[in-house]
């Protein structure tokens, strides 16, 4: 994981990274922190992560897709190029359980994101927020609790070590009179 130290003119420093968040880390997140502010909401979120924890649902939902030969209802424009696919009677009979599934994770994620002020957002720039330790006034103590905590983010978040590329490939100017 590499860690950068921003500086410049128009920002304050700081230690930041690239984590790879997830859709449960960041339910996960929303839940712990009670960003929710309709239970409704909550419980819909509680039901999302119950489906990405569960292998079996997935599986049936991966392969249920592949129900009806020759065609994919995940393929790109096709509510344009076929917008009643659904009620074709051996489509629809086909992919009769992967409707059910598709039709539950779409209606439970309009649920956790139709959250009023847009609660959704701000949770998730909140949690990228956590990616970042300012050092604006910072002493060491501070600043190593923040390494710490980008550490454990770290480990938690990202499976594999960044590589750092072995020439720099894009150049941004700095000051002009340099």
């Amino acid at each position: 994981m590499s860690l950068l130290l921003r500086c410049s003119d128009n920002a304050m420093p700081a230690i930041t990274t690239e984590l790879s968040f997830t859709t449960s880390h960041l339910l996960q997140y929303m839940l712990q922190t009670n960003k929710f502010q309709s239970q409704e909401r909550a419980i819909a979120a509680q039901t999302f992560l119950g489906y990405l924890s569960d292998n079996e649902l997935k599986k049936e939902y991966a392969i249920s897709r592949w129900n009806s030969p020759g065609f994919d209802p995940m393929r790109p424009f096709l509510e344009e190029d076929h917008p009643d696919w659904k009620s074709d009677p051996k489509i629809g009979s086909d992919l009769k359980r992967y409707i059910e599934i598709n039709d539950q994770l779409e209606n439970t994620w309009k649920v956790i994101t139709s959250g009023p002020d847009q609660e959704f957002t701000k949770a998730e720039n909140a949690l990228l927020m956590c990616q970042r330790v300012d050092l604006w006034c910072a002493g060491e103590q501070e600043v190593e609790a923040g390494l710490k905590h980008l550490l454990n983010l770290g480990k938690e978040c990202n499976d594999l070590e960044a590589d750092a590329p072995e020439y720099v490939t894009e150049f941004y100017p700095g000051v002009s009179d340099l």
